[in-house]
């Protein structure tokens, strides 16, 4: 059942001025705020399913970790040479173990598409390699890497350390 919960609240664009002040206007000058239309106030409303438990979704058959901007998927929609993906070509784990609580390891990113300093600066921020070759990256993105190519070295070290 639908639970609802009503409120009035200052206006947070304007303050509760009912005057905005923008880029476009100084020296004096403010506009009457849209989002509240000058009242200085805002009426909230926000309908919503009260949690019971997470539900379980038919259509899901695998998760990731993180999507890094990557097209993820497989068959109709995919793209040329689509066909050869299956969904654990983009890592990850089947949803049942992801369901039963079962945590991402080592070997489950998006390794067929992404570097270590890639997936990590989505996945686990605090895991990205420090490498001096990545160092140089400033700016570009990860696909511009003269390593990219040979990502599957860059992953093998990452493996390495790890086991260190």
């Amino acid at each position: 059942m639908k639970k609802v919960i009503e409120w009035v609240q200052q206006c947070e664009f304007c303050g509760g001025t009912g005057v905005y002040v923008g880029i476009g206007e100084r020296d004096g000058i403010g506009v009457v705020c849209k989002s509240c239309s000058g009242s200085g106030k805002q009426e909230m409303r926000v309908e919503y399913l009260p949690f019971t438990k997470r539900r379980e979704d038919k259509k899901i058959k695998r998760v990731i970790e993180t999507n890094p901007g990557i097209m993820c998927g497989e068959g109709k929609g995919m793209g040329k040479g689509a066909a050869r993906y299956t969904l654990g070509y983009f890592g990850g784990m089947p949803y049942e173990d992801w369901l039963k609580g079962k945590k991402f390891e080592c070997g489950m990113e998006m390794r067929n598409f992404t570097c270590p300093a890639w997936w990590f600066q989505s996945a686990d921020y605090d895991k990205k390699p420090d490498w001096p070759e990545c160092k140089d990256m400033w700016g570009r993105s990860f696909s511009d890497c003269k390593r990219f190519k040979r990502k599957e070295k860059c992953w093998e070290k990452l493996d390495e350390e790890a086991v260190e």
